[in-house]
């Protein structure tokens, strides 16, 4: 395995940092992994560097660089209070724009298939969903996204599979919450959302007091399985 940085053009001509993992196998499908609030920190590599060893050509953008470039924040209240403000402050469209152009980057990666899925986390499960409306993945998943009840409209514009992963003790993302997305998503959207027991928000990351080992790796064998079946 191999790791990087990569620059990506934005579509108003400025360019924007992504962390690249290439898989030690040389080639696979692209996954595009998207930060949390704390930017391509520690984790968020481990993750890349995580699915690249199971063989994807795994990419992290810089979320945030238009504000406030290369964040590497950690877990303190500090930083969680300046990852929301970036949070707050990010234009979604604009965003989906660069995501879309990250794609595009991806699958001109030589070690790329051509396929090309994405997977999120909070912000990041968020954005995810957005990939799959608007950036032409072929694959979407998303965990313990915040604010995705506020873009309903986005669901008829999603025609790759995507699998939602919600936490039942998240105390950002209510039971309430998740049935309305459910609601809105009906049966024509093909989605699939596992409520996991016993987890809470931040279930997947290790350096969060939240994370939970079991659910955790439950979580990436059915997201790997949702990956392989669509990529």
């Amino acid at each position: 395995m191999s790791t990087s940085w990569m620059s990506v053009d934005s579509a108003s001509g400025e360019s924007f940092k992504a962390y690249v993992s290439l898989p030690p196998a040389g080639f696979g499908p692209g996954l595009l992994v998207i930060q949390e609030i704390f930017g391509v920190n520690e984790h968020i590599k481990a993750v890349c560097d995580q699915y690249a060893n199971d063989g994807f050509v795994a990419v992290a953008p810089d979320i945030f660089w238009r504000d406030k470039p290369l964040i590497d924040f950690s877990y303190d209240s500090e930083s969680i209070k300046a990852g929301k403000k970036l949070f707050n402050n990010l234009n979604i469209h604009l965003t989906a724009s660069d995501l879309q152009r990250t794609v595009e980057a991806i699958r001109h990666i030589p070690s790329c298939n051509g396929k090309v899925g994405c997977i999120g986390f909070c912000m990041g499960g968020l954005l995810s969903y957005v990939c799959a409306a608007r950036a032409g993945v072929d694959s979407a998943v998303s965990y313990y996204g915040v604010g995705i009840e506020n873009y309903p409209e986005l669901i008829p514009d999603i025609t790759c599979p995507i699998l939602f992963h919600f936490a039942d003790k998240d105390t950002f993302i209510s039971q309430e919450v998740v049935n309305k997305i459910k609601n809105n998503i009906g049966k024509k959207t093909p989605a699939r959302i596992i409520v996991h027991k016993g987890a809470s928000h931040g279930f997947n990351c290790w350096k969060r007091s939240s994370w939970n080992q079991s659910v955790a790796t439950t979580a990436r064998g059915q997201s790997l399985v949702h990956l392989m079946e669509s990529l």
